[in-house]
């Protein structure tokens, strides 16, 4: 009797021993083509990953290489006292990515900006043309609202402090074309 209360009380792995009461292991099914077709639901992500449980994708050559193109085509701007075009993208810093988590796409990206600017003004019966750079210190992904643009003008001695200043402000307006480049940017990572 104290051998049985031994048994039933002590501990032991449960699955070794099987049972005449436990349900039979099932009996293996043969897949046919439909079952394989129905299981391969679209998935993002990679192959090796068809849960979508994480995956992150550094697409920061693409992203580089688009902005420097969306950029590039603003175009000039027309001003009251003269004209300005964006010509060159001198900096382009940053990155960007895509991530998969839990079936669901995310993107963002962090850049910092310098665009190089020449321009013609008119003061004073006369005719200018500056040359300078239109820096956007940091920016990242649903931020275009705060977005700030630095006007930095090279160091000519003709032009007077307020010409300067006029240069300045009119290159200033280059802040909501370059917002709607860097929206349909977003746009463009969130489709891809």
């Amino acid at each position: 009797m104290e051998e049985e209360k031994k048994k039933e009380g002590s501990y032991r792995y449960w699955v070794r021993e099987a049972t005449a009461d436990a349900a039979p292991p099932p009996p293996p099914q043969k897949l046919t083509n439909n079952d394989v077709v129905a299981s391969n639901a679209p998935a993002l992500g990679s192959l090796w990953n068809q849960a979508g449980t994480w995956e992150e994708k550094n697409i920061t050559k693409w992203a580089t290489d688009r902005l420097k193109e969306l950029l590039v085509s603003v175009g000039s701007l027309q001003f009251s006292s003269g004209k300005a075009e964006i010509i060159d993208v001198n900096r382009c810093v940053g990155d960007a990515f895509l991530v998969t988590v839990r079936n669901k796409k995310r993107v963002g990206y962090t850049y910092e900006l310098s665009l190089k600017v020449q321009g013609e003004w008119s003061f004073e019966e006369d005719t200018k043309k500056v040359k300078g750079s239109l820096d956007i210190p940091e920016f990242s992904f649903g931020e275009l609202d705060d977005l700030e643009v630095n006007v930095k003008l090279s160091e000519d001695k003709e032009l007077s402090q307020k010409l300067k200043q006029q240069v300045g402000l009119d290159m200033k307006q280059f802040l909501e074309p370059i917002r709607l480049k860097l929206g349909q940017f977003e746009q463009e990572l969130k489709d891809r």
